[in-house]
């Protein structure tokens, strides 16, 4: 099997059973005028995990294999938005206020699309997710399923949030997944350091961090 140089010890993963997955590379949180702004964050702070997180859609879409890209986005009548979530906090802009980029947070609107420059192909996996974690109130479990995947290899943003809750989704449903380090980002960069810390303690309790580069080194390899 291709093999991942990472943390903290090797990754290692059958071709026939892994997958990418992107998570929430959407105008509203890295772009200015969408929710990320509206809480009070820098946008600009997620921007380096943009080419990375390209690079390994490219190989991923090279080599045939399946991705999987998540939006967070509600419902327009915002059904699916529990009301502590909506009223939490001061932002600007809460979810489903009009803003810039249309209503903040709600499927359809400009400020809901992946960034052109990660857009999705035909073919490809979009999921709406209402929460943080991609499998709570989605059909992933199912996709993944009919696929044949055991392993998974993550990008997107926050690393702490939104992609972390993710990861440990997926670990406690037995896949065995990997984060590329330079391909997510947190408008926190002490987050970002240790939410990775987290992923990979106690002999990869969640999950292995390694930088994209050894990621398509391992698929080149193959």
């Amino acid at each position: 099997m291709p093999t991942v140089a990472a943390l903290p010890f090797d990754y290692a993963f059958p071709m026939a059973g892994v997958a990418l997955v992107v998570i929430d590379m959407q105008r509203d949180f890295l772009e200015p005028g969408g929710f990320g702004a509206a809480l009070g964050n820098d946008v600009a702070l997620l921007a380096p995990a943009v080419a990375p997180a390209r690079a390994l859609l490219d190989g991923f879409r090279a080599r045939g294999l399946p991705i999987i890209h998540t939006r967070e986005a509600h419902r327009p009548d915002l059904s699916d938005c529990p009301p502590a979530k909506r009223r939490r906090g001061t932002p600007a802009l809460r979810i489903g206020d009009p803003g810039p980029m249309g209503r903040i947070l709600v499927a359809g609107e400009p400020g809901s699309a992946i960034i052109p420059e990660l857009a999705p192909l035909p073919g490809e996996t979009v999921i709406d997710k209402p929460g943080k974690g991609a499998f709570h109130a989605t059909g992933l479990s199912d996709i993944l399923a009919r696929l044949g995947v055991t392993h998974l290899v993550f990008a997107g943003v926050t690393t702490e949030v939104c992609v972390q809750t993710t990861m440990r989704e997926a670990n406690d449903r037995g896949f065995d997944c990997l984060l590329a380090e330079d391909a997510t980002e947190s408008y926190v960069p002490a987050f970002k350091a240790a939410t990775l810390a987290m992923i990979r303690a106690q002999g990869a309790i969640v999950g292995w961090t390694a930088p994209s580069a050894a990621v398509l080194a391992a698929l080149e390899s193959a």
